[in-house]
């Protein structure tokens, strides 16, 4: 059976974070393999708090893990501090993993910050390229890149910036546009469109279990292209599903 790893924060909903990645993991049909990055406080309504977990625990649980099973996929999500960010990036050299996804979580849909200031050039010069791709939304995008993302042309010059840091390919969504749901991809010089039609409503956990899905398709060996169009698919199912389960934000059908 393949494996997937989710190196990323705790959600106590189940709605985002490892949580939400393993549920992708496992109904997609691969075995999900988990590291916890940091800890959070949080529901359907916002982030209220953050813990840190040590960087040495992290790089303990990591190094427990890889020496008896190899992921064939991993992810990133919630890193939140440099020094998560280098021993990630040791970890992932050293151990020579493979088909990296990261989803470069800076804020929660809530617009709390989930990624220290001093981290972001790090997680840029570190890990992108180690990527195989990475998946920020039009916000982050904008943090990463530099510019203003705020239309089709904004995305794709993003993307374009964002692909010289090293990822093979580059994923930026659309779900925070005004009028639909695009997700453009910058692969071997070209650009893809995935398009949806919006759903109504805030969606907790979008980003992450989005890039949890490509990851499990990675891990089965399908193509770079194929598995961001049946993560896509995948998404937009678990959103016209999505359940209204607390006082805040939908939790998707995953």
């Amino acid at each position: 059976m393949k494996t997937a790893l989710t190196i990323a924060g705790s959600d106590p909903t189940g709605g985002a974070g490892l949580q939400a990645d393993l549920k992708v993991f496992s109904r997609i049909g691969v075995y999900g393999l988990s590291v916890a990055a940091a800890l959070t406080a949080q529901n359907t309504r916002g982030v209220d708090s953050i813990m840190k977990i040590d960087a040495h625990f992290i790089e303990a649980q990591l190094t427990s893990l890889l020496n008896d099973m190899r992921p064939n996929a991993l992810k990133t999500g919630m890193i939140h501090n440099k020094e998560t960010v280098s021993v990630i990036a040791r970890i992932i050299r050293g151990f020579d993993l493979e088909n990296l996804v990261i989803d470069p979580v800076t804020v929660s849909s809530s617009g709390k910050s989930l990624l220290e200031e001093d981290a972001l050039d790090l997680l840029k010069n570190e890990l992108f390229p180690l990527a195989r791709v990475i998946t920020p939304n039009i916000y982050e995008a904008s943090a990463l890149s530099g510019i203003n993302v705020e239309d089709e042309r904004g995305m794709e010059e993003a993307a374009v910036i964002l692909q010289k840091t090293g990822p093979e390919a580059v994923i930026i969504t659309g779900g925070h546009l005004e009028k639909e749901t695009l997700d453009i991809i910058y692969y071997s010089g070209k650009f893809y469109r995935l398009g949806s039609r919006k759903v109504p409503g805030d969606y907790h956990g979008t980003g992450c279990c989005f890039s949890a899905a490509i990851a499990a398709y990675l891990a089965m060996d399908l193509p770079l292209i194929t598995a961001a169009e049946r993560a896509k698919a995948f998404i937009d199912k678990a959103i016209i599903n999505a359940r209204s389960m607390g006082k805040g934000m939908k939790l998707l059908d995953v």
